[in-house]
């Protein structure tokens, strides 16, 4: 699982504004040809940031690259079941990375577009929001 070494704050606030507005940064494809973008907001956990990783190395059998594009860096606490209310915040549950609409989460290289297509769909079906395919403006579909 993706999480931080270490972190200067253990538990952090949720935020309510952190999610509002699009992405301003990592909106665009940077490193593979093909990548999804996020079309809502969300935390999204380690867990499915994995899940969607091994789906897509899994259909591409190994071959091109995947880079992940986000990082889980903000931790989410949790009271233990049946805990009355007080007493303070929870301890760290897992780590969340939060995702605005526009954002690239994952990018595919080295791989021919239909492979690259449905393996990022793949992908896309581990994740809890709505995505889509994009495809670098310099590709040429010869």
């Amino acid at each position: 699982m993706l999480q931080p070494k270490r972190v200067k704050y253990r538990k952090v606030q949720k935020g309510k504004g952190n999610m509002s507005g699009n992405s301003q940064r990592g909106h665009e494809l940077s490193n593979g040809m093909f990548g999804i973008k996020s079309l809502e907001q969300t935390f999204l956990t380690s867990r499915q940031i994995e899940a969607a990783r091994i789906a897509a190395t899994r259909y591409m059998k190994r071959e091109g690259q995947l880079w992940i594009k986000v990082f889980p860096d903000k931790p989410i606490t949790k009271k233990p079941l049946e805990v009355r209310m007080g007493k303070g915040k929870g301890a760290p549950e897992y780590f969340v990375c939060v995702i605005k609409p526009g954002r690239i989460m994952f990018e595919v290289g080295g791989v021919p577009m239909n492979i690259a297509k449905e393996a990022l769909r793949l992908a896309a079906q581990k994740l809890p929001v709505k995505t889509k395919f994009m495809v670098a403006r310099d590709f040429d579909n010869a």
